[in-house]
Protein backbone atom coordinates (compact mmCIF):
# COMPACT_ATOMS: atom_id res chain seq x y z
CA UNK A 1 0.00 0.00 0.00
CA UNK A 2 1.29 3.17 -0.86
CA UNK A 3 1.83 6.70 1.67
CA UNK A 4 0.15 8.54 -0.87
CA UNK A 5 -1.79 8.73 -3.81
CA UNK A 6 -3.21 12.19 -6.09
CA UNK A 7 -6.02 10.74 -8.59
CA UNK A 8 -7.51 12.64 -11.17
CA UNK A 9 -4.76 14.88 -11.77
CA UNK A 10 -3.39 17.00 -15.02
CA UNK A 11 -0.20 15.48 -14.52
CA UNK A 12 2.17 18.39 -15.54
CA UNK A 13 5.36 16.15 -15.17
CA UNK A 14 8.42 18.53 -15.39
CA UNK A 15 10.22 16.66 -18.57
CA UNK A 16 8.25 19.45 -20.60
CA UNK A 17 6.14 16.67 -21.89
CA UNK A 18 2.24 16.85 -23.06
CA UNK A 19 0.46 16.45 -19.75
CA UNK A 20 -1.58 13.46 -19.20
CA UNK A 21 -5.11 12.69 -16.54
CA UNK A 22 -4.21 9.97 -14.01
CA UNK A 23 -2.91 9.34 -10.98
CA UNK A 24 0.07 9.38 -8.79
CA UNK A 25 1.26 7.58 -6.02
CA UNK A 26 3.92 8.51 -3.58
CA UNK A 27 5.92 6.18 -1.25
CA UNK A 28 9.01 6.75 1.04
CA UNK A 29 9.05 10.71 0.13
CA UNK A 30 9.42 9.54 -3.84
CA UNK A 31 7.07 9.42 -6.76
CA UNK A 32 6.59 4.86 -7.29
CA UNK A 33 3.65 4.82 -9.86
CA UNK A 34 1.83 7.14 -12.39
CA UNK A 35 -1.43 5.86 -14.78
CA UNK A 36 -5.25 5.24 -15.07
CA UNK A 37 -4.85 2.87 -11.36
CA UNK A 38 -1.45 3.29 -9.40
CA UNK A 39 -3.56 1.16 -6.37
CA UNK A 40 -4.29 1.27 -3.00
CA UNK A 41 -2.38 4.36 -0.07
CA UNK A 42 -2.90 5.07 3.06
CA UNK A 43 -4.24 8.92 2.23
CA UNK A 44 -5.91 9.81 -1.29
CA UNK A 45 -6.27 13.48 -2.28
CA UNK A 46 -8.79 13.76 -5.32
CA UNK A 47 -7.60 16.68 -7.47
CA UNK A 48 -10.97 16.92 -9.24
CA UNK A 49 -8.82 17.60 -13.08
CA UNK A 50 -6.48 20.20 -10.86
CA UNK A 51 -3.32 20.25 -12.35
CA UNK A 52 -0.29 18.37 -10.64
CA UNK A 53 3.61 19.83 -11.55
CA UNK A 54 6.73 19.26 -9.47
CA UNK A 55 7.02 21.83 -6.92
CA UNK A 56 9.09 25.35 -7.89
CA UNK A 57 12.77 25.61 -7.67
CA UNK A 58 13.88 29.44 -6.94
CA UNK A 59 17.52 29.35 -7.54
CA UNK A 60 18.13 33.13 -6.46
CA UNK A 61 17.28 33.47 -2.90
CA UNK A 62 18.72 35.19 0.34
CA UNK A 63 17.48 33.11 3.22
CA UNK A 64 20.99 32.15 4.35
CA UNK A 65 20.10 34.06 8.26
CA UNK A 66 16.18 33.33 8.00
CA UNK A 67 16.62 29.75 7.48
CA UNK A 68 18.70 29.99 11.42
CA UNK A 69 15.54 31.11 12.81
CA UNK A 70 12.51 30.61 10.40
CA UNK A 71 12.96 26.56 8.95
CA UNK A 72 9.74 27.38 6.74
CA UNK A 73 11.81 29.68 4.57
CA UNK A 74 8.41 31.98 4.49
CA UNK A 75 6.55 32.86 2.27
CA UNK A 76 8.11 30.58 -0.23
CA UNK A 77 6.78 27.32 0.31
CA UNK A 78 3.25 28.88 0.21
CA UNK A 79 4.11 30.56 -3.14
CA UNK A 80 4.75 26.68 -4.70
CA UNK A 81 8.38 26.59 -3.89
CA UNK A 82 9.24 23.45 -2.47
CA UNK A 83 13.34 24.32 -3.42
CA UNK A 84 15.70 27.26 -2.51
CA UNK A 85 18.57 27.55 -3.63
CA UNK A 86 20.39 30.41 -0.55
CA UNK A 87 23.96 32.16 -0.45
CA UNK A 88 23.31 33.93 -3.93
CA UNK A 89 26.34 36.69 -4.73
CA UNK A 90 28.38 36.03 -1.90
CA UNK A 91 26.05 37.19 0.92
CA UNK A 92 26.71 34.10 3.11
CA UNK A 93 26.72 34.27 6.92
CA UNK A 94 29.06 31.19 7.15
CA UNK A 95 32.08 31.36 7.60
CA UNK A 96 32.01 33.27 10.00
CA UNK A 97 34.06 34.32 13.22
CA UNK A 98 32.05 35.68 16.69
CA UNK A 99 34.19 39.33 16.29
CA UNK A 100 32.47 39.44 13.00
CA UNK A 101 28.86 38.77 13.41
CA UNK A 102 27.65 41.94 13.85
CA UNK A 103 29.46 43.33 10.81
CA UNK A 104 28.16 40.74 8.78
CA UNK A 105 24.69 41.51 10.40
CA UNK A 106 25.38 45.34 9.91
CA UNK A 107 26.26 44.54 5.96
CA UNK A 108 23.42 42.39 5.03
CA UNK A 109 21.14 45.41 6.75
CA UNK A 110 22.46 47.78 3.86
CA UNK A 111 22.85 45.02 1.04
CA UNK A 112 20.02 42.82 1.24
CA UNK A 113 17.27 45.63 3.02
CA UNK A 114 17.18 43.48 5.92
CA UNK A 115 16.12 44.87 9.53
CA UNK A 116 19.30 44.89 11.75
CA UNK A 117 16.98 44.45 14.76
CA UNK A 118 15.35 41.49 13.24
CA UNK A 119 18.86 39.75 12.51
CA UNK A 120 20.33 40.45 15.70
CA UNK A 121 17.26 39.27 17.85
CA UNK A 122 17.12 36.20 15.05
CA UNK A 123 20.27 34.75 13.58
CA UNK A 124 21.37 31.65 15.86
CA UNK A 125 25.05 31.36 15.67
CA UNK A 126 25.68 27.74 16.69
CA UNK A 127 28.37 27.43 13.83
CA UNK A 128 31.62 29.03 12.77
CA UNK A 129 32.86 27.39 9.62
CA UNK A 130 30.41 26.63 6.36
CA UNK A 131 30.48 23.00 7.27
CA UNK A 132 29.40 23.16 10.93
CA UNK A 133 26.59 25.83 9.27
CA UNK A 134 25.39 23.05 6.65
CA UNK A 135 24.44 20.98 10.04
CA UNK A 136 22.80 23.55 11.97
CA UNK A 137 20.61 23.73 8.88
CA UNK A 138 20.39 20.09 8.78
CA UNK A 139 19.94 19.67 12.66
CA UNK A 140 17.14 22.64 13.01
CA UNK A 141 14.93 20.86 10.23
CA UNK A 142 13.42 22.54 6.60
CA UNK A 143 10.28 22.65 5.55
CA UNK A 144 11.64 22.92 1.90
CA UNK A 145 14.60 21.56 0.36
CA UNK A 146 17.40 23.47 1.00
CA UNK A 147 21.03 23.79 -1.55
CA UNK A 148 23.53 26.73 -0.24
CA UNK A 149 26.54 28.49 -2.33
CA UNK A 150 29.30 29.26 0.08
CA UNK A 151 29.50 33.16 -0.34
CA UNK A 152 32.99 35.09 -1.57
CA UNK A 153 32.16 37.90 1.20
CA UNK A 154 32.19 35.72 3.87
CA UNK A 155 34.80 33.77 3.18
CA UNK A 156 37.02 36.94 2.63
CA UNK A 157 36.13 38.53 5.53
CA UNK A 158 36.78 35.01 7.47
CA UNK A 159 40.55 35.40 6.37
CA UNK A 160 41.37 38.50 6.22
CA UNK A 161 38.97 40.61 8.76
CA UNK A 162 38.53 44.18 8.42
CA UNK A 163 41.49 44.33 5.56
CA UNK A 164 38.38 42.58 3.36
CA UNK A 165 36.83 45.70 2.95
CA UNK A 166 40.50 47.91 2.00
CA UNK A 167 42.48 46.25 -0.27
CA UNK A 168 43.07 43.10 -2.44
CA UNK A 169 44.24 39.46 -0.87
CA UNK A 170 47.76 38.18 -0.99
CA UNK A 171 48.62 35.24 -2.31
CA UNK A 172 48.63 33.39 0.84
CA UNK A 173 45.70 34.96 1.85
CA UNK A 174 44.18 33.79 -1.35
CA UNK A 175 45.39 29.98 -0.92
CA UNK A 176 43.56 29.95 2.66
CA UNK A 177 40.03 31.20 0.80
CA UNK A 178 40.54 28.44 -1.76
CA UNK A 179 41.04 26.08 1.06
CA UNK A 180 37.76 27.28 2.66
CA UNK A 181 36.29 27.02 -0.97
CA UNK A 182 37.07 23.75 -1.72
CA UNK A 183 36.41 22.72 1.73
CA UNK A 184 32.88 23.74 1.37
CA UNK A 185 31.80 22.56 -1.66
CA UNK A 186 33.32 19.17 -0.35
CA UNK A 187 31.04 19.32 2.31
CA UNK A 188 28.13 20.10 0.71
CA UNK A 189 27.83 23.53 -0.68
CA UNK A 190 26.03 24.08 -4.36
CA UNK A 191 29.17 25.98 -5.40
CA UNK A 192 30.86 29.42 -5.65
CA UNK A 193 29.04 33.04 -5.58
CA UNK A 194 30.13 36.58 -5.40
CA UNK A 195 29.44 40.09 -6.99
CA UNK A 196 31.37 42.52 -9.11
CA UNK A 197 27.81 44.84 -9.00
CA UNK A 198 28.26 48.49 -7.86
CA UNK A 199 24.93 48.52 -6.12
CA UNK A 200 26.45 46.19 -3.95
CA UNK A 201 27.30 47.65 -0.46
CA UNK A 202 27.46 47.29 2.67
CA UNK A 203 27.80 49.35 6.15
CA UNK A 204 28.31 53.42 5.48
CA UNK A 205 28.19 52.96 1.53
CA UNK A 206 31.65 50.85 1.71
CA UNK A 207 31.36 47.81 -1.17
CA UNK A 208 30.90 44.46 -0.22
CA UNK A 209 34.38 42.75 0.87
CA UNK A 210 33.94 40.77 -2.89
CA UNK A 211 33.92 43.75 -4.89
CA UNK A 212 37.78 44.52 -3.04
CA UNK A 213 39.01 41.15 -5.18
CA UNK A 214 41.55 41.15 -7.55
CA UNK A 215 40.51 39.36 -11.02
CA UNK A 216 43.18 36.95 -9.73
CA UNK A 217 41.35 35.97 -6.82
CA UNK A 218 38.56 35.48 -8.58
CA UNK A 219 39.84 32.98 -11.03
CA UNK A 220 42.02 31.44 -8.10
CA UNK A 221 38.79 30.62 -5.89
CA UNK A 222 36.89 29.57 -9.32
CA UNK A 223 39.40 27.06 -10.07
CA UNK A 224 39.67 25.83 -6.42
CA UNK A 225 36.07 25.20 -6.84
CA UNK A 226 36.66 22.98 -10.12
CA UNK A 227 39.16 20.91 -8.26
CA UNK A 228 36.17 19.11 -6.59
CA UNK A 229 34.80 18.31 -9.62
CA UNK A 230 31.59 19.70 -9.20
CA UNK A 231 29.93 23.19 -8.42
CA UNK A 232 28.42 26.25 -9.92
CA UNK A 233 29.71 29.64 -10.38
CA UNK A 234 27.62 32.20 -9.72
CA UNK A 235 28.34 35.98 -9.97
CA UNK A 236 26.17 39.32 -9.73
CA UNK A 237 27.99 41.11 -12.70
CA UNK A 238 28.78 44.73 -12.58
CA UNK A 239 29.33 47.73 -15.58
CA UNK A 240 33.09 46.16 -15.90
CA UNK A 241 32.51 42.67 -15.42
CA UNK A 242 32.99 41.21 -18.76
CA UNK A 243 31.26 37.98 -20.08
CA UNK A 244 34.59 36.82 -21.71
CA UNK A 245 36.11 36.69 -18.58
CA UNK A 246 33.07 34.55 -17.40
CA UNK A 247 33.78 32.59 -19.73
CA UNK A 248 37.79 32.05 -19.18
CA UNK A 249 36.70 31.17 -15.90
CA UNK A 250 34.18 28.93 -16.95
CA UNK A 251 36.82 26.85 -19.54
CA UNK A 252 39.56 26.99 -16.29
CA UNK A 253 37.28 25.40 -13.92
CA UNK A 254 35.39 23.44 -16.33
CA UNK A 255 31.98 24.50 -14.57
CA UNK A 256 29.14 25.95 -15.34
CA UNK A 257 28.92 30.13 -15.10
CA UNK A 258 25.55 31.22 -13.88
CA UNK A 259 25.24 35.15 -14.13
CA UNK A 260 23.18 37.60 -12.58
CA UNK A 261 21.27 39.88 -13.34
CA UNK A 262 19.38 40.06 -16.94
CA UNK A 263 17.03 42.66 -16.63
CA UNK A 264 15.56 44.66 -19.09
CA UNK A 265 16.99 48.49 -18.77
CA UNK A 266 15.27 51.06 -21.09
CA UNK A 267 18.85 52.99 -21.57
CA UNK A 268 20.31 49.75 -23.04
CA UNK A 269 17.61 47.79 -24.57
CA UNK A 270 19.63 45.76 -26.62
CA UNK A 271 21.41 44.65 -23.74
CA UNK A 272 19.70 41.54 -22.77
CA UNK A 273 19.51 39.93 -25.76
CA UNK A 274 23.37 40.98 -26.71
CA UNK A 275 24.52 39.64 -23.27
CA UNK A 276 22.51 36.29 -23.76
CA UNK A 277 23.73 35.90 -27.28
CA UNK A 278 27.11 36.11 -25.51
CA UNK A 279 26.20 32.97 -23.51
CA UNK A 280 24.91 30.77 -26.34
CA UNK A 281 28.26 31.26 -27.86
CA UNK A 282 30.22 30.44 -25.07
CA UNK A 283 28.15 27.60 -25.16
CA UNK A 284 28.98 26.38 -28.87
CA UNK A 285 32.32 27.02 -27.60
CA UNK A 286 31.78 24.27 -25.34
CA UNK A 287 31.84 26.42 -22.07
CA UNK A 288 28.59 26.20 -19.99
CA UNK A 289 26.98 29.80 -19.21
CA UNK A 290 23.30 30.38 -17.94
CA UNK A 291 21.56 33.74 -17.37
CA UNK A 292 19.62 34.68 -14.69
CA UNK A 293 16.12 36.35 -15.89
CA UNK A 294 13.03 37.52 -14.11
CA UNK A 295 9.51 37.39 -15.37
CA UNK A 296 8.20 40.36 -13.49
CA UNK A 297 8.95 44.27 -13.49
CA UNK A 298 11.21 45.12 -11.00
CA UNK A 299 9.36 46.77 -8.35
CA UNK A 300 10.08 48.47 -5.03
CA UNK A 301 8.73 50.25 -2.20
CA UNK A 302 10.86 52.93 -0.60
CA UNK A 303 11.23 55.56 1.95
CA UNK A 304 14.00 57.86 1.70
CA UNK A 305 15.46 56.98 5.22
CA UNK A 306 16.68 53.91 2.88
CA UNK A 307 16.49 54.76 -0.44
CA UNK A 308 18.13 51.69 -1.51
CA UNK A 309 17.58 52.03 -5.89
CA UNK A 310 20.10 55.25 -4.96
CA UNK A 311 22.38 53.47 -3.24
CA UNK A 312 24.06 52.41 -6.60
CA UNK A 313 24.95 56.04 -7.36
CA UNK A 314 28.59 56.57 -5.90
CA UNK A 315 27.26 59.72 -5.27
CA UNK A 316 25.10 59.08 -2.84
CA UNK A 317 27.52 57.83 -0.97
CA UNK A 318 27.93 60.45 1.60
CA UNK A 319 23.62 60.12 2.23
CA UNK A 320 24.73 56.29 3.05
CA UNK A 321 27.52 57.37 5.73
CA UNK A 322 24.62 59.70 7.15
CA UNK A 323 24.37 59.68 11.18
CA UNK A 324 20.91 59.89 11.84
CA UNK A 325 17.99 61.78 10.79
CA UNK A 326 19.32 65.54 10.61
CA UNK A 327 22.86 64.34 9.36
CA UNK A 328 21.01 62.52 6.67
CA UNK A 329 18.83 65.54 5.90
CA UNK A 330 21.47 67.63 6.15
CA UNK A 331 23.56 65.70 2.88
CA UNK A 332 19.80 65.95 0.82
CA UNK A 333 20.06 69.91 1.61
CA UNK A 334 23.56 70.15 0.22
CA UNK A 335 23.88 71.35 -3.78
CA UNK A 336 27.04 70.00 -4.01
CA UNK A 337 25.49 66.58 -3.23
CA UNK A 338 22.43 67.48 -6.05
CA UNK A 339 24.93 68.14 -8.31
CA UNK A 340 26.90 65.82 -7.96
CA UNK A 341 24.15 63.06 -8.16
CA UNK A 342 22.53 64.99 -11.10
CA UNK A 343 25.83 64.74 -12.91
CA UNK A 344 25.98 60.73 -12.53
CA UNK A 345 22.41 60.24 -13.80
CA UNK A 346 23.08 62.44 -16.91
CA UNK A 347 25.66 59.87 -17.98
CA UNK A 348 24.00 56.33 -19.31
CA UNK A 349 25.08 53.53 -17.30
CA UNK A 350 25.58 49.45 -18.41
CA UNK A 351 23.72 48.10 -15.35
CA UNK A 352 22.21 50.77 -12.64
CA UNK A 353 18.77 50.27 -10.81
CA UNK A 354 17.84 54.15 -11.55
CA UNK A 355 18.64 56.07 -14.51
CA UNK A 356 16.75 59.29 -14.37
CA UNK A 357 12.89 58.17 -14.93
CA UNK A 358 11.34 60.05 -12.80
CA UNK A 359 7.82 59.39 -14.04
CA UNK A 360 8.60 55.66 -12.64
CA UNK A 361 8.25 56.70 -8.68
CA UNK A 362 4.94 56.93 -7.56
CA UNK A 363 3.80 58.33 -3.76
CA UNK A 364 2.24 55.34 -2.50
CA UNK A 365 1.82 56.22 0.99
CA UNK A 366 2.16 59.18 2.77
CA UNK A 367 3.09 59.44 6.57
CA UNK A 368 0.32 60.18 9.22
CA UNK A 369 -0.72 63.73 8.86
CA UNK A 370 0.74 64.32 5.46
CA UNK A 371 -0.69 65.60 1.84
CA UNK A 372 -2.94 62.81 1.13
CA UNK A 373 -3.30 64.59 -2.35
CA UNK A 374 0.39 63.31 -3.73
CA UNK A 375 -0.47 59.45 -3.29
CA UNK A 376 -0.53 58.05 -6.67
CA UNK A 377 1.14 60.82 -8.24
CA UNK A 378 4.52 60.44 -9.81
CA UNK A 379 7.62 62.61 -9.01
CA UNK A 380 7.86 63.77 -12.56
CA UNK A 381 4.09 65.28 -12.75
CA UNK A 382 4.85 66.42 -9.02
CA UNK A 383 7.92 68.24 -9.58
CA UNK A 384 6.02 69.66 -12.77
CA UNK A 385 3.43 70.83 -11.28
CA UNK A 386 6.20 72.64 -8.11
CA UNK A 387 8.43 73.81 -11.11
CA UNK A 388 11.37 72.23 -10.17
CA UNK A 389 13.75 69.38 -11.16
CA UNK A 390 12.49 65.88 -9.81
CA UNK A 391 15.61 65.34 -7.65
CA UNK A 392 15.45 69.03 -5.79
CA UNK A 393 11.59 68.00 -5.57
CA UNK A 394 12.00 64.90 -4.29
CA UNK A 395 14.84 66.05 -1.50
CA UNK A 396 12.73 68.67 -0.58
CA UNK A 397 9.79 66.88 0.50
CA UNK A 398 12.36 64.11 2.46
CA UNK A 399 13.58 67.75 4.25
CA UNK A 400 10.44 69.24 4.91
CA UNK A 401 7.86 66.17 5.30
CA UNK A 402 10.34 63.77 7.16
CA UNK A 403 11.40 60.61 5.93
CA UNK A 404 8.65 58.50 6.20
CA UNK A 405 6.85 58.88 2.93
CA UNK A 406 6.01 55.48 1.16
CA UNK A 407 7.03 55.87 -2.61
CA UNK A 408 6.91 52.59 -5.20
CA UNK A 409 9.54 52.66 -8.04
CA UNK A 410 8.80 50.40 -11.43
CA UNK A 411 11.96 50.29 -12.82
CA UNK A 412 13.00 47.38 -15.04
CA UNK A 413 12.17 44.82 -16.42
CA UNK A 414 8.79 46.80 -17.83
CA UNK A 415 9.18 45.83 -21.62
CA UNK A 416 7.24 42.68 -21.94
CA UNK A 417 8.35 42.38 -25.37
CA UNK A 418 11.65 42.44 -24.20
CA UNK A 419 10.99 40.79 -21.16
CA UNK A 420 8.79 37.33 -23.03
CA UNK A 421 12.24 37.44 -25.48
CA UNK A 422 14.74 37.07 -22.80
CA UNK A 423 12.21 34.35 -21.53
CA UNK A 424 12.67 32.12 -23.99
CA UNK A 425 16.33 32.41 -24.80
CA UNK A 426 18.05 29.10 -24.93
CA UNK A 427 20.63 30.14 -22.01
CA UNK A 428 18.20 31.90 -19.21
CA UNK A 429 17.08 30.53 -16.36
CA UNK A 430 14.09 32.41 -14.82
CA UNK A 431 14.60 33.53 -11.39
CA UNK A 432 16.02 36.39 -9.21
CA UNK A 433 13.21 36.37 -6.89
CA UNK A 434 15.98 37.84 -4.19
CA UNK A 435 13.28 35.63 -1.43
CA UNK A 436 14.77 36.33 1.88
CA UNK A 437 15.93 39.42 1.29
CA UNK A 438 14.58 44.00 0.46
CA UNK A 439 12.24 42.55 2.84
CA UNK A 440 10.13 45.73 3.51
CA UNK A 441 11.14 46.86 -0.55
CA UNK A 442 9.63 44.26 -2.32
CA UNK A 443 8.32 40.55 -2.50
CA UNK A 444 8.69 38.56 -5.70
CA UNK A 445 8.99 34.95 -4.04
CA UNK A 446 5.64 34.16 -6.23
CA UNK A 447 7.40 34.75 -9.20
CA UNK A 448 6.47 31.05 -10.71
CA UNK A 449 3.34 31.13 -10.12
CA UNK A 450 3.31 34.93 -12.01
CA UNK A 451 4.45 32.88 -14.49
CA UNK A 452 2.06 30.24 -14.67
CA UNK A 453 -0.45 32.71 -14.87
CA UNK A 454 0.73 35.82 -16.52
CA UNK A 455 3.03 34.38 -19.39
CA UNK A 456 1.59 30.74 -19.82
CA UNK A 457 -1.76 31.48 -19.64
CA UNK A 458 -2.57 35.38 -19.92
CA UNK A 459 0.05 35.60 -23.03
CA UNK A 460 0.61 31.96 -24.62
CA UNK A 461 4.15 32.60 -24.48
CA UNK A 462 4.72 29.02 -22.92
CA UNK A 463 2.89 26.09 -23.14
CA UNK A 464 1.73 24.90 -19.92
CA UNK A 465 4.32 22.11 -19.96
CA UNK A 466 7.12 24.13 -20.80
CA UNK A 467 6.24 26.73 -18.21
CA UNK A 468 6.44 24.06 -15.30
CA UNK A 469 9.49 22.65 -16.97
CA UNK A 470 11.31 26.53 -16.70
CA UNK A 471 10.85 26.68 -13.19
CA UNK A 472 11.22 22.62 -12.25
CA UNK A 473 13.13 20.22 -14.65
CA UNK A 474 15.15 23.29 -16.42
CA UNK A 475 16.52 24.75 -13.06
CA UNK A 476 16.84 20.93 -11.83
CA UNK A 477 19.21 20.47 -15.00
CA UNK A 478 20.96 23.58 -14.48
CA UNK A 479 22.10 23.17 -10.94
CA UNK A 480 22.63 19.57 -10.75
CA UNK A 481 20.46 18.99 -8.21
CA UNK A 482 19.74 15.25 -8.45
CA UNK A 483 16.22 13.63 -8.18
CA UNK A 484 14.05 16.23 -8.28
CA UNK A 485 12.25 18.85 -10.43
CA UNK A 486 10.21 15.93 -12.45
CA UNK A 487 7.31 14.20 -11.11
CA UNK A 488 8.41 10.97 -12.75
CA UNK A 489 9.10 7.05 -10.70
CA UNK A 490 12.35 7.61 -8.69
CA UNK A 491 11.94 10.97 -8.17
CA UNK A 492 11.76 12.92 -4.65
CA UNK A 493 7.77 13.76 -3.92
CA UNK A 494 8.00 17.50 -4.42
CA UNK A 495 4.62 18.51 -6.00
CA UNK A 496 2.05 21.67 -6.08
CA UNK A 497 -1.36 21.38 -7.15
CA UNK A 498 -3.17 24.12 -9.16
CA UNK A 499 -5.80 25.60 -11.07
CA UNK A 500 -4.45 26.73 -14.78
CA UNK A 501 -7.36 28.75 -15.13
CA UNK A 502 -6.49 31.03 -11.77
CA UNK A 503 -2.90 30.44 -10.71
CA UNK A 504 -1.40 33.41 -9.61
CA UNK A 505 0.18 36.02 -6.99
CA UNK A 506 -2.16 38.22 -5.14
CA UNK A 507 -1.43 41.55 -4.19
CA UNK A 508 1.25 42.27 -1.63
CA UNK A 509 0.88 43.47 2.08
CA UNK A 510 3.01 44.46 5.07
CA UNK A 511 3.27 42.19 8.39
CA UNK A 512 5.17 42.69 11.40
CA UNK A 513 6.16 38.86 12.00
CA UNK A 514 9.84 39.12 12.33
CA UNK A 515 11.83 38.59 15.09
CA UNK A 516 11.39 41.86 17.21
CA UNK A 517 8.22 43.00 15.29
CA UNK A 518 10.14 43.98 12.51
CA UNK A 519 7.85 44.25 9.26
CA UNK A 520 8.31 42.54 5.96
CA UNK A 521 5.72 42.65 2.55
CA UNK A 522 4.55 39.05 1.79
CA UNK A 523 2.15 37.77 -0.95
CA UNK A 524 -0.08 34.86 -1.00
CA UNK A 525 -0.97 32.62 -3.58
CA UNK A 526 -4.24 32.33 -6.33
CA UNK A 527 -5.38 29.06 -7.69
CA UNK A 528 -2.85 27.00 -5.23
CA UNK A 529 -4.32 23.87 -3.76
CA UNK A 530 -1.71 22.68 -2.06
CA UNK A 531 2.36 22.01 -1.40
CA UNK A 532 4.41 18.85 -0.86
CA UNK A 533 7.44 18.41 -0.28
CA UNK A 534 8.85 15.07 -0.09
CA UNK A 535 5.71 13.40 -0.17
CA UNK A 536 4.56 15.43 3.22
CA UNK A 537 1.81 18.16 2.73
CA UNK A 538 3.23 21.44 4.04
CA UNK A 539 0.70 23.96 2.41
CA UNK A 540 -3.08 22.79 2.45
CA UNK A 541 -5.50 24.59 0.07
CA UNK A 542 -6.21 27.60 2.03
CA UNK A 543 -2.63 28.67 1.81
CA UNK A 544 -2.32 27.57 5.33
CA UNK A 545 1.22 26.29 6.43
CA UNK A 546 0.99 22.80 8.07
CA UNK A 547 2.57 23.16 11.51
CA UNK A 548 5.46 21.27 12.72
CA UNK A 549 6.02 20.03 8.76
CA UNK A 550 9.59 19.79 8.34
CA UNK A 551 10.38 17.17 5.37
CA UNK A 552 12.76 19.49 3.78
CA UNK A 553 16.41 18.00 3.25
CA UNK A 554 19.54 19.75 2.79
CA UNK A 555 20.32 19.02 -0.48
CA UNK A 556 24.35 18.00 -0.04
CA UNK A 557 25.06 16.00 -2.98
CA UNK A 558 25.01 17.43 -7.06
CA UNK A 559 25.62 16.14 -10.05
CA UNK A 560 29.10 16.48 -11.78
Amino acid sequence: MHDLAIRNALIVDGTGKPPFHGDLAIENKQVVARGDDVGSARETVDADGLALAPGIIDTHTHFDAQLTWDPGASPSPPLGVTTVVIGNCGFTIAPCREQDRDATLRNLTHVEGMSLSALRAGVRWEFESFPEYLDLLEDRGLVPNVASYVGHSSVRTYVMGPAATEREATDDEIGRMAEIVRESVTAGAVGFSTTTFEGHNGENGVPMPSRFASEREIRALVRAMGETGRGIFMLTAGSATKLGLLEKMAAESRRPVLVAAFLHNPTRPDGVRLGLARLDAAAERGNEMWGQVSCRPLSLEFTMASPYLFEGLTAWKPAMKAKGVEDLQSVYASKDFRSAVREELSVPAKVRLFNGDWDKIIVREVAAGGDAQLEEQSLHDLAAAAGQDPLDWLLDHAIDAGLDTLFVARLLNTDEQAVGEALVHTRSMVSLSDAGAHLTFFCDAGFGLHLLGHWVRDRGLFSLEEGVHRLTGRPADIMRIPGRGRLVPGQAADMMLFDPERVGVGSSRRIRDLPAGAPRLVATAEGLHGVWVNGVQVVVADGTSVADALPGQLVRSFHA
